[in-house]
């Protein structure tokens, strides 16, 4: 049950041990501020969250995208929202693409920086003497409360001409966090709306959404919305993994109160269990291989073409299908037990199919993915 958590190698296998033990002790305290608490993201920063996809140059570890997957999977088999928090610390990607200059100016004191941002919707924002004058509201900036560094969606106008969609990045002193994150599942992400008026960004601190990074090593050049997608997917996969064990943990011990046999004794029970751990390691294993087969192109100096970022994607959205079903089985074969709130059931199966609902993982992916199976064009924004 455990060789998924095993497989995610950290600096510290001890301080990473512990850290999991106390985000499942505290998982109601995180739900009911709605927000992950900061020693939590401390020590986030401890186990190499926050620097495991900053360049070498600045002192960052510089993963593979596969080992930082990895990482966050472990987490969400702790907590979903904690994993789903974890996982933007591919902040760390989409910063690269600030000029090389500004980024020595962020990481200037280290690479542990929290970093969470709103993108939409993207707001106007006028050239003044000095940067960009951003003002607006954003929504959806999970990880908010535990960040240092905030970037918002912005559309530079001078006069009458509007340029490409871009992020400015800001300390968080700049701008004001309301909280109004009330939803079914991933309550403790802390996915409030930013609100930021009339602040100055100067122009080196912002970038083009999706743009070319300003680093030339594989990390920075492997397709950065597929991986915006994969590091949330990975949050269901974890989730997944834990309600199975949820299952299997209840089963040595629970005895039916109708006097039937115990649940792991039950033919149905081991039927249906074999079938969503089979159902789930197809997915995952899917999900990793698409990965590798982009990263060895990458690794070998080539570009990835756009059918094997089309499957990072395609896999991406099936896994997290697959996962939100897998935990919503699992907690069916535990009957009134696992929709307690007490039973760790009950959040994974919300939070696993809140993943689903992430515009990342929508129909049109499928849509996409069918038409380049044609060779036929996919709709723009998709790879």
């Amino acid at each position: 049950m455990l060789a998924n958590v095993q497989e995610a190698t950290a600096p510290d296998a001890t301080a990473m041990d512990g850290l999991l033990r106390d985000i499942r002790k505290r998982r109601k305290e995180f739900e009911a501020q709605k927000f992950i608490s900061p020693d939590i993201i401390e020590r986030f920063k401890a186990v190499g969250v926050y620097r495991a996809l900053v360049a070498k140059r600045f002192g960052g570890d510089e993963k593979s995208p596969a080992e930082f997957c990895r990482l966050v999977e472990t987490i969400s088999q702790a907590d979903g929202s904690a994993g789903w928090v974890a996982s933007f610390g591919i902040g760390g990607v989409y910063l690269a693409a600030l000029p090389a200059d500004t980024l020595a100016k962020l990481y200037a004191d280290g690479p542990d920086v929290v970093f969470a941002g709103g993108i939409f919707p993207p707001q106007p924002a006028q050239q003044v003497d000095g940067g960009l004058k951003v003002k607006g509201r954003w929504s959806f900036a999970s990880g908010c409360m535990g960040a240092e560094v905030l970037g918002v969606g912005i559309l530079p106008k001078n006069g009458d001409s509007v340029g490409l969609p871009r992020m400015a990045v800001m300390p968080r002193a700049k701008a004001r966090i309301e909280p109004n994150w009330d939803v079914m599942g991933l309550l403790a992400t802390g996915s409030n709306d930013l609100v930021v008026d009339d602040v100055v960004v100067p122009e080196e601190w912002t970038f083009v959404r999706g743009g070319a990074s300003s680093l030339d090593t594989p990390l920075y050049r492997y397709p950065t919305l597929a991986f915006a997608t994969q590091v949330l997917t990975v949050v269901g996969l974890g989730v997944a993994r834990a309600a199975i064990d949820e299952v299997l943990t209840m089963a040595s011990g629970r005895v039916s109160v109708t006097g039937a046999p115990n649940l792991g004794d039950r033919v149905y029970v081991q039927l249906e269990v074999a079938k969503i751990e089979a159902e789930l390691r197809a997915a995952r294993s899917w999900f990793y291989a698409a990965i590798d087969d982009v990263w060895q192109v990458l690794l070998a100096g080539g570009t990835p073409d756009a059918q094997l970022i089309s499957m990072l994607r395609l896999s991406s959205t099936h896994a997290s299908r697959v996962g939100a079903d897998v935990a919503r089985r699992a907690q069916m074969l535990t009957g009134m037990t696992g929709v307690y709130e007490s039973s760790p059931l009950a959040a994974q199966v919300r939070d696993a199919q809140m993943i689903t609902q992430h515009a990342f993982m929508g129909d049109i992916t499928y849509q996409n993915a069918g038409a380049m199976l044609f060779g036929l064009p996919p709709l723009p924004g998709y790879l």
